[in-house]
């Protein structure tokens, strides 16, 4: 399974690689299977937008009432 965004590849890298690294919210990744987390963190990166989900929502809407 691909990741979905930058960030989230990133953070599965973390998991994998480095998991003492990983922040106190994250440490739920650490229960995946290797081979899952390997597979999120071998995504290619170029065309994955940097972030996704209920932030990037508010951002635009807040730069739509802008006017920007």
């Amino acid at each position: 399974m691909p990741a979905v965004s930058k960030n989230m590849r990133r953070a599965m890298a973390i998991a994998e690689h480095h998991p003492e690294k990983l922040y106190s919210r994250n440490k739920a990744m650490l229960a995946m299977k290797k081979s899952t987390l390997h597979d999120f963190a071998s995504t290619p990166e170029k065309g994955l937008p940097k972030s996704t989900g209920y932030r990037d929502k508010i951002r635009k809407l807040m730069e739509k009432r802008r006017g920007k």
